[in-house]
């Protein structure tokens, strides 16, 4: 027996440290290879750390909340033998370089713990032409553990991706090229010699080669197959509904009857039963934008109320008429918000980086749709603030309706976004803003207030429209002038479509 010590991993260029999120196993527990024992938080992601080793934890040597350099010890196991042990020592280069040429370096997908093999590209931060910092996030990826932004380890400017949205990659595959005049050197892949340095095409499992890894089987799902019990051999043939093989298909394998897996009884060191399920990956993704964000936004949030009647009537009146053409009152709302960012170029600009202002000719307006279970997609109505009140309205509904399909439209020319929460009762609420966004408009549920254009009292229908705005760039008069720009369209509704 030996005891070995649970160091921080190395899984990024360019990060120091760790900070401790939370135990998962408590000393005295039996562990097994690769299984979850703590969580930890980077500027990346919050994401599990498994065991290098099979044996039992003697004792964590870190607390929770303590911010520990990679390489530091966090804990300490007793192994059963020393073949068991891997060593854990300081990240090194691979020993085969490649001189980068004509200043142009391919960057990798980088190896970010035991045992992982693959990642999928989630989003792409940047696009060729693009000037990148050292450290500035490039490109999302999503192993079976996080979903999490990946910097760039020199300032440069990117050339060309050679990977797309959604491609599975082998650990140490090129994914992009980029131009630096840094003295660096091209590390040679990681993976073996027959491993393909790009995705190859996704194949279904029948024409699948035997013995070749399918490529359209994100981590994730691989991750969730392991703990249905799911074999390799199984896995590869299942077929998949969509473009990749999600954990929903694989449920759906089992409902079939095509398997009589049991899903194991778990239970925690408590002894309290618990079940689990893989983190939806839609939402893995909302939650790493917003926890993105959280790092970069300084929100400010306001908010003003509409008279909602003349939206209300003219809504009424036109399905009333029988009209084909009869969009809904939200649909009337977020062309009136397109239509206010003409003369408020504020809300059609981003920051890129520190020190530039990208203003966009038009609007590329966000509306968060609902999915079933509490996901949530982002639709986009492109150069939204140059359409004509038909043609708004009529691409509003068709890209509303991809996003109930599941196709998540964000990306990063969308500065604007509304969230609708007029259907669940609520009637103020703040808003999140998610970068490369500047502001959220929310829409709360109409309701019976006082008038307030007199002295008199009256009753009218109301509705509260707030903003969060991204202090950074906007101030608060900024804000302020694009919530009375949309609540005068929405009180001239009628001239507002005629025009």
């Amino acid at each position: 027996m030996s005891q070995q010590p649970l160091l921080i991993p190395q899984i990024g260029e360019g990060l120091q440290e760790a900070r401790v999120v939370a135990f998962l196993k408590q000393p005295g527990d039996r562990i097994k290879r690769d299984e979850p024992i703590y969580q930890m938080e980077t500027d990346k992601a919050v994401m599990d750390v498994e065991s290098p080793y099979d044996g039992v934890l003697v004792a964590w040597t870190a607390k929770v909340d303590d911010v520990v350099p990679i390489g530091g010890e966090v804990g300490m196991m007793e192994t059963s033998a020393a073949a068991n042990v891997a060593p854990e020592s300081a990240p090194t280069k691979p020993e085969a370089q490649a001189q980068s040429t004509n200043g142009e370096i391919s960057l990798r997908i980088p190896q970010i713990g035991e045992g992982l093999q693959e990642a999928r590209v989630v989003a792409l931060l940047k696009q060729p032409g693009e000037a990148v910092k050292r450290d500035e996030a490039i490109y999302q990826m999503e192993t079976d553990k996080a979903v999490m932004d990946v910097e760039s380890p020199y300032s440069g400017t990117v050339v060309r991706w050679l990977a797309n949205v959604d491609d599975v990659l082998a650990i140490g595959a090129e994914v992009l090229v980029m131009s630096t005049t840094e003295a660096v050197q091209e590390a040679a892949p990681e993976q073996s010699a027959t491993t393909s340095a790009v995705a190859a095409p996704v194949a279904s499992p029948a024409s699948t080669p035997s013995g070749e890894r399918r490529r359209d089987i994100p981590p994730r799902t691989r991750a969730y197959a392991k703990k249905l019990g799911i074999s390799d051999a199984d896995l590869a043939t299942i077929p998949a509904s969509g473009k990749m093989l999600m954990p929903d298909d694989l449920d759906q394998w089992q409902k079939s009857g095509a398997a009589s897996v049991a899903t194991p009884v778990a239970k925690s060191s408590t002894g309290k039963a618990f079940s689990e399920k893989p983190f939806d990956s839609k939402q893995r993704v909302l939650a790493s934008r917003l926890q993105r964000g959280n790092q970069l936004v300084v929100p400010g949030m306001m908010s003003i109320v509409t008279n909602w009647g003349p939206l209300e009537s003219l809504r009424q009146e036109v399905k009333d008429s029988g009209a084909e053409f009869a969009p809904s009152a939200f649909t009337y709302f977020a062309f009136a918000v397109a239509r206010a960012a003409i003369e408020n170029p504020i809300v059609r600009s981003t920051l890129v980086g520190d020190a530039t202002v990208r203003t966009y000719d038009h609007l590329q307006l966000g509306i968060a749709v609902a999915l079933p279970g509490d996901a949530l997609v982002v639709a986009v109505v492109p150069d939204s603030d140059a359409l004509s009140w038909e043609a708004f309205a009529s691409t509003a509904r068709e890209r509303i309706n991809l996003a109930r399909e599941g196709k998540d439209q964000a990306d990063e020319s969308v500065t604007l976004s509304i969230t609708n929460m007029q259907a669940y009762n609520i009637r103020e609420a703040m808003a999140v803003v998610v970068p490369p966004g500047v502001a959220t408009i929310f829409l709360g549920e109409p309701y019976n207030g006082l008038a307030n254009d007199s002295a008199e009292l009256k009753l009218q229908r109301c509705a509260n429209v707030g903003i969060t705005i991204d202090h950074r760039l906007i101030n608060g008069v900024g804000g302020a002038e694009f919530l009375n720009a949309i609540k005068q369209n929405v009180e001239n509704i009628r001239e507002l479509v005629k025009s």
